[in-house]
């Protein structure tokens, strides 16, 4: 994963918890303002420095991190263009050769009835790697689990070289 990594959309901080125990330095972003202070002051004084922003419009210089992890997050993205622009943000926001890990869910009837209430705009898996490709990325893998009532997939994809 490399040394300067950035996982998106932290919420609560459960994947947080468990990638931070993995590197050395993690930048976690949250839009939420509300989930970002909580997290911010459990996880102080720990090698995660938490970042409230919008994910579409991330504060940093180009190209300072390793790689970027993004988990379970995509579906809560209100517009396919807001995600596609997020993916561009990543691919500006990862050096050369960086790789972005991710995973989300497939759209089920139960998971559907699980976010009444709440945004809920899953992404086809299908179309991923063609939108991965318009923002930047390359080496694009997709892979899918299918277990009961708990499908999901990943993706992964990596930066150009320069």
């Amino acid at each position: 994963m490399g040394e300067v990594v950035l996982e998106v959309g932290a919420g609560p901080g459960l994947t947080t918890d468990a990638i931070r125990q993995m590197v050395p330095n993690l930048t976690a972003v949250e839009l939420d303002e509300e989930l970002a202070a909580k997290l911010a002051e459990r996880l102080a004084d720990t090698n995660v420095e938490i970042v409230c922003a919008d994910a579409s419009e991330l504060p940093f210089e180009d190209d300072p991190f390793s790689s970027a992890l993004m988990f379970t997050m995509l579906h809560h993205v209100p517009t396919a263009t807001l995600q596609n622009c997020i993916f561009k943000e990543l691919c500006r926001v990862l050096r050369p050769g960086g790789l972005l890990v991710g995973s989300d869910s497939i759209d089920t009837r139960a998971r559907r009835e699980l976010h009444k209430g709440d945004i809920y705009n899953p992404v086809d898996p299908e179309t991923l790697p063609e939108r991965l490709r318009e923002a930047g990325f390359v080496d694009i893998s997709l892979e899918h689990a299918h277990k009961e009532l708990y499908d999901r997939f990943y993706f992964w994809s990596r930066v150009p070289e320069a």
